[in-house]
């Protein structure tokens, strides 16, 4: 029997030392390269979210779900709550500023939204074979890496996202993976990158968006598909 989980846990450590790696160098960073940095980065994710929006040929799906996701979402006050945390978090660990909620959030979603964490998953559940997810490790070391040199040690919180995501992902491979379809990933992908692109504006200053109410459209997305034979979409 394959040994499975092995990709999710190359995965978490990965996140782990490259965000603790960009906490320290965070630290030592002048203000002004850490603002033109997180300038930087803030661009780099607003063309990732287009990036992951082209994924769809319908853009109706992601809007649909983008906002039956903000309906249920701000019905629940998930932004709110996850503020409170990470307010309680920084008040408790921190001793200088430290955007705990934003980098929470905003890695969770470049860390579990995409293709490769859905497929890796399936594959390294289904086959034990975590190559996909051993790639995945690499480029989120570097993610993790730059966004806490920036955002702070928040970033280390995304290692439970990943935990949870693509660790239930993989221990239920072999139920899910008959039901996914390329077109249920797609759609999935293309709603992560409404959020993400709403998580860059937010980093560029340039609005503020309560990206986490969405956060339920990601599961909206793949049913919309799954019932899109009921109507014409």
């Amino acid at each position: 029997m394959e040994l499975t989980g092995v990709g999710t846990a190359i995965n978490i450590v990965a996140v782990l030392v490259g965000g603790g790696i960009g906490t320290l160098v965070g630290a030592r960073l002048p203000e002004g390269m850490r603002s033109s940095a997180m300038s930087a980065i803030g661009i780099v994710t607003l063309l990732v979210g287009v990036q992951n929006f082209f994924e769809t040929e319908n853009p109706l799906v992601p809007l649909v779900a983008v906002v039956l996701g903000l309906v249920v979402g701000e019905a629940l006050g998930i932004e709110r709550s996850l503020k409170r945390l990470g307010d309680a978090l920084e008040r408790r660990f921190s001793r200088g500023e430290s955007p705990v909620s934003r980098a929470f959030v905003t890695t969770s979603l470049l860390f579990c939204v995409g293709p490769l964490t859905i497929i890796g998953s399936f594959e390294d559940g289904l086959t034990g074979n975590y190559e996909l997810l051993a790639l995945k490790s690499a480029l989120d070391f570097i993610a993790a890496l730059t966004f806490a040199s920036v955002l702070g040690w928040g970033v280390l919180l995304s290692a439970g996202t990943v935990l949870v995501v693509q660790g239930t992902l993989t221990l239920g491979a072999s139920f899910i993976a008959p039901v996914v379809t390329e077109a249920m990933i797609s759609a999935a992908t293309a709603t992560g990158g409404v959020l993400i692109f709403g998580l860059g504006l937010i980093l560029l200053d340039l609005r503020e968006v309560r990206v986490a109410n969405m956060l339920p459209a990601l599961l909206f997305a793949p049913l919309i598909v799954l019932a899109s034979p009921l109507w014409p979409l």
